[in-house]
């Protein structure tokens, strides 16, 4: 994930990631702020997935930007 470019449209982009992966909150995403890292370990603890499948989620995720 881009870092500079998450972090610059986060706030549009919080909104498609709640919308993919539901059952992170919205304290999830505040904290996130665009770090990939942090939000690979929510999505991994959220939907019990291993952290190289959260990591290529979120690499599916931001390939559709």
């Amino acid at each position: 994930m881009n870092e500079d470019k998450i972090k610059g449209q986060w706030k549009q982009l919080a909104g498609k990631l709640k919308a993919k992966w539901g059952k992170l909150t919205d304290d999830d995403l505040k904290v996130a702020e665009g770090n990939s890292e942090y939000l690979a370990g929510r999505i991994q603890e959220r939907y019990g997935v291993a952290k190289d499948e959260a990591q290529r989620q979120i690499r599916e995720f931001d390939s559709t930007l």
